[in-house]
C-alpha cells in the first residue's frame, strides 16, 4: 500500500527582505537540518507532506509568515520541488494528499494560521490527519509543546520519531 506521511518539522526559520522586498530565508540551518528525514522518507517511496509553524501570526494568516520562502528553501536542499499549498487542512489539501506520487513532496502552508493548533484541537487534527497513513514528529523544537500538529495528531495515525527529534532525544 501507498505510504503517505505527515512530516511535523521545525521550519521557524528567520526571514529578511530578499530582492524587490520579497522574505527569503536568512538563517536555514533548522531547515537543513529536516533534510536527512525527509530525503529518507522520499527514497523509500514515501509521499511527503511537511508542514511546520513560522512566526507567531496568533491564529491569522499574515502573508509575511507564508512558509513559501521555507518551501523554496527545502526545494533547493532536497533538489526537486516542494510545492506549498495554500493551506494546512481542508477539502483540497486533503484531495492533493491523496493524490501524491511515490517520492513527492508538499508542503503544508503555516499551521499557526489556525487557532485549533496551538488550542491541541481535535477536530482541527482530524482535519490534518486526513489522507495520511503515518506521521513522523521530527520537529524537536516544537515537541514539548502539545499542539494539534505534535500532539493529537500523534495520537491519529501510526507514528515515529524522526532522524533529527530521535538524535536530540538520544
Amino acid at each position: 500500500a501507498e505510504e503517505r506521511v505527515l512530516v511535523r518539522a521545525d521550519l521557524n526559520a528567520p526571514l529578511e527582505a530578499g530582492p524587490g522586498g520579497r522574505p527569503r530565508v536568512a538563517d536555514d540551518a533548522r531547515i537543513r537540518a529536516s533534510v536527512a528525514t525527509l530525503r529518507y522518507l522520499l527514497d523509500q517511496g514515501a509521499a511527503v507532506a511537511v508542514c511546520s509553524h513560522l512566526g507567531r501570526p496568533k491564529g491569522q494568516r499574515v502573508d509575511d509568515l507564508s512558509l513559501a520562502p521555507c518551501a523554496e528553501r527545502l526545494s533547493e536542499l532536497l533538489g526537486q520541488p516542494v510545492e506549498l499549498l495554500d493551506d494546512c487542512t481542508g477539502a483540497g489539501v486533503e484531495a492533493r494528499v491523496r493524490a501524491l506520487a511515490p517520492g513527492e513532496i508538499v508542503m503544508l502552508e503555516n499551521l499557526r494560521f489556525h487557532p485549533e493548533e496551538e488550542q491541541n484541537d481535535g477536530a482541527f487534527a482530524d482535519r490534518l490527519a486526513a489522507g495520511f497513513t503515518h506521521y513522523v514528529d521530527d520537529a524537536f523544537g516544537a515537541a514539548h509543546r502539545a499542539h494539534a500538529s505534535t500532539e493529537a495528531v500523534a495520537r491519529r495515525l501510526d507514528s515515529s520519531a524522526g532522524f533529527l527529534l530521535a538524535r536530540e532525544v538520544e
